[in-house]
């Protein structure tokens, strides 16, 4: 028995003889049905998870999804997860506090109406009046007269002047009424000034000597173009965005990663090479498929192990319309109608030849 070469040195005398028995007690036998066992090995244990829909993580409130809920996403395989979010690592130069909170400050996405101490409609000169909160303005690296393009860009025909922390927001048409100074006041008040869209929620905090920016929201391009942000060890939870950005690998890796943390964090002790496998099937087709009737079970190439899982009339009367045959060799085909399913010792058959037989050959 061969260990791979980078156990070689690792691996030596009654370790090594202890090491290769662990391993050969690990592997399955021929015909075994690893697939069942998975199925059994993840859904049992996630009963046991909670129901809870959300957890706060760290010391500042952030919720994101956790247990069950989260599994049944990540199983079901869904576009958006209902609380996506990121782990962003620094850079050696930027891994400290300052760097932390700066790039932070970049990411968070900041509307006007964050920033604004009061506003109101000057109805004597017919304009909006908005007065910012300096500190808030300071904290996202912003001044007035940068703060004036930004607006003045993202609002069209109106005129923006300040005059120290007030900023004037005023038409350019001729007639102007009321409803016209209401609509622009609500616009400001809702206009991106910083930071990337869908990233509401930033907290900075040190784990193990570095400073980690953890966020509600994800977009992963966008991130990774920041200068400071290490590449190789930000993460992403949003599975497709993943598979999009990096390739199919990288979300079954992903698939794997969300699972096995969701589940320890439950105090569930499932073998990692159950969820691999379920992993596996679920990108083998090079896209992201769920589990359920959309994906991989509805997808079986045998029909009475589709019409078994669920929808069974549509199923068997599709079959029907297109004339499908079903060989009967699923073990779900072959339980129904009665036969050896073909697992353990059902996966062969024995020939007996008698003495008889071979005198007259």
């Amino acid at each position: 028995m061969l260990l791979p070469k980078k156990y070689e040195e690792m691996y030596k005398g009654k370790k090594r003889e202890k090491a290769i028995k662990k391993y050969q007690s690990m592997m399955y036998e021929v015909g075994e049905a690893v697939g069942i066992v998975a199925a059994h090995s993840i859904s049992e244990p996630a009963t046991q998870t909670t129901l809870r829909s959300y957890h706060a993580e760290g010391r500042v409130q952030l919720v994101t999804t956790k247990g069950l809920p989260r599994l049944i996403e990540i199983f079901d395989a869904r576009k958006v997860p209902s609380t996506p979010s990121m782990e962003i690592y620094l850079e050696k130069e930027y891994n400290n506090k300052e760097g932390a909170k700066k790039i932070a400050s970049e990411i968070k996405e900041t509307n006007l109406s964050q920033i604004i101490d009061e506003d109101s409609i000057d109805l004597v000169n017919m304009r909006v009046e908005i007065i910012i909160d300096e500190r808030k303005l300071k904290d996202i690296h912003l001044d007035m007269d940068k703060l004036a393009v930004i607006i003045k860009r993202g609002i069209k025909n109106v005129d923006v002047s300040t005059n120290g922390n007030v900023l004037y927001i005023e038409p350019k048409k001729e007639e102007i009424s009321i409803r016209d100074l209401h609509s622009i006041r609500i616009k400001a008040r809702g206009l991106h000034i910083k930071g990337i869209k869908g990233i509401t929620q930033v907290i900075v905090e040190e784990k193990e000597g570095d400073w980690i920016i953890r966020t509600l929201g994800t977009n992963l391009k966008k991130v990774l173009s920041i200068k400071g942000v290490d590449k190789t060890r930000t993460r992403s939870n949003h599975i497709f965005e993943v598979a999009a950005l990096f390739g199919i690998e990288a979300a079954r890796n992903l698939i794997i990663e969300e699972t096995l943390r969701t589940l320890r964090e439950q105090g569930v002790d499932t073998d990692i090479r159950h969820i691999m496998l379920v992993a596996d099937i679920m990108t083998a087709s090079g896209t992201v498929k769920p589990i359920g009737r959309y994906g991989v079970a509805g997808e079986k190439a045998s029909v009475l192990a589709r019409a078994n899982f669920e929808e069974t009339i549509k199923h068997l009367t599709n079959a029907a319309v297109k004339a499908e045959v079903d060989n009967l060799d699923s073990i779900f085909a072959s339980v129904i109608v009665g036969n050896l399913a073909p697992v353990g010792t059902g996966m062969f058959k024995l020939g007996i030849k008698d003495d008889e037989e071979e005198e007259e050959e």
